[in-house]
Parts: structure tokens; sequence; C-alpha cells
């Protein structure tokens, strides 16, 4: 494969990127091969050293999203971040995608709870409306101790929440390194 050939397959295979970011990626591995030239390497002698077009670019999408991530934490960028890192290959679905869950899924539940005891008094106010031959004043104060316990497990939610994304994220970034630094030694 001639340098033309490896950067359209590198620019076609960078397409999520934005125009900007894809173009200083061109533009780095254009040098690389005017490097490589001015060493007395052919084109096809520095393409067959650069590998897959295609796994490269899988490996700057990830990286790009993982900057994105870092910067912006929204459940979008969580998204494509994790998306893009199961994209290195089959064997991340597993070990990305599996861990996403069961963190997703823990987060989720816990977050269910609070809000389930925090909306405890009204759901026992409106079961009373609707069958108020129910009523008993011992069941309203521990319907509002509920209530207490859910803020407090909505704060650690938040604290909790706050931590497993940081501790996501650097998983996520050792997981890129990984693939680039196993891909450096096939």
């Amino acid at each position: 494969m001639n340098k033309e050939q490896f950067l359209t397959k590198l620019n076609d295979s960078l397409k999520r990127l934005p125009s900007t970011e894809r173009e200083d990626i061109l533009q780095d591995f254009r040098e690389h091969f005017e490097v490589g030239l001015s060493k007395g390497n052919t084109e096809e002698e520095i393409t067959s050293g650069l590998g897959s077009p295609q796994q490269i670019a899988k490996e700057m999408v990830a990286s790009y999203r993982l900057e994105q991530l870092e910067e912006t934490a929204s459940t979008g960028n969580v998204l494509r971040a994790v998306w893009a890192v199961v994209g290195l290959g089959f064997f991340n679905l597993v070990i990305v995608l599996g861990p996403f869950l069961a963190i997703a899924g823990i987060v989720l539940s816990g977050w269910a709870a609070g809000l389930g005891f925090i909306l405890s008094p009204i759901l026992y106010l409106l079961n009373v409306v609707i069958y108020p031959e129910i009523f008993m004043l011992y069941d309203l104060f521990f319907a509002l101790f509920l209530s207490g316990i859910g803020i407090f497990i909505a704060i650690g939610m938040y604290y909790v929440t706050l931590w497993l994304f940081k501790v996501f994220v650097k998983y996520l970034n050792f997981n890129v390194r990984m693939v680039k630094g196993g891909m450096k030694h096939a």
C-alpha cells in the first residue's frame, strides 16, 4: 500500500471525528511519511511499519473520545467513549462493556432506591387520599423517616457516582494503553 492509499483509508476510518481533528491526524502521518522517505524508506515500508489504518483510526477515535470525556463529563460522552473503546477489539466487548453495565446498574439502582425513599411520604399520602381508612400517624412518621434515609442515600450516591466515574475513566484509559501497547508488540 502506498502513501495515498494509506491516507485515504485512514481518512475514511476517521469520519467520526471532527474535520479539524481529522486533518491534524492526517498531517501528522504526512509528516511521518516525509521523514521516512528522507531516511531512504519506501512508501510501502513505511505503511507496513505503521500497521492497519483502520486499527490506527480506532485507537485515535478512542483517544479522542476519552479526551472529550475528561473535558466534559456527560452521559453522551461516557457512552461514546465506551463505544469507541469497545470498538478497539472484540475482547473489549467483555472487558469494557461488562464492567460498564455493572457500574451503571449499581449507580442506577442506588439512585432509584434513594429517590424511592425520598418519595415515600408523598406516596403514602397519595395512598391515604385513595383509601382514607388506612391512615395511621405511625405510618406517616415512618414514611418521613424513610424520606430522611433517602436523602442520605442520594447524597451518598452523588459521591459514589463521581468516584465510580473517575475510576471508570481511568480504567478506559488503561484499557486503551494496553491495546495500543499490545498492538505494538504483536
